[in-house]
């Protein structure tokens, strides 16, 4: 199996209990590109606005043209919330930080 077609397992806040296996290249250039945009303080970011910081340093030969990064986006950042290493604010829109986990 070539490192494009190898899965992981990604959890989401909004399904307990429910594993889905995504690629795991994609998974993981998204996160690496979202976790340095997030401030580790209130207010955060809202979700466009991390999209918009991370899409310069989001890899091109993955995302070409920032091609299905908002769905990537919103995949990584329910697994990460579900796993504690980010949260949300509570408020609208939703803002997000990173925890420190």
């Amino acid at each position: 199996m070539s490192d494009t077609d190898e899965k992981i397992e990604i959890e989401s806040i909004t399904s307990p209990n429910h594993v889905q296996r995504l690629n795991k290249a994609k998974f993981m250039a998204m996160r690496d590109a979202l976790l340095p945009v997030l401030p580790s303080e209130g207010p955060g970011m809202t979700v466009a606005e991390a999209k918009a910081a991370l899409l310069p340093n989001l890899s091109q030969e993955l995302f070409p043209a920032g091609e299905k990064a908002g769905w990537w986006l919103k995949a990584v950042q329910l697994d990460l919330e579900a796993k504690g290493v980010i949260a949300r604010d509570g408020k609208r829109p939703v803002r997000l930080v990173r925890t420190g986990k």
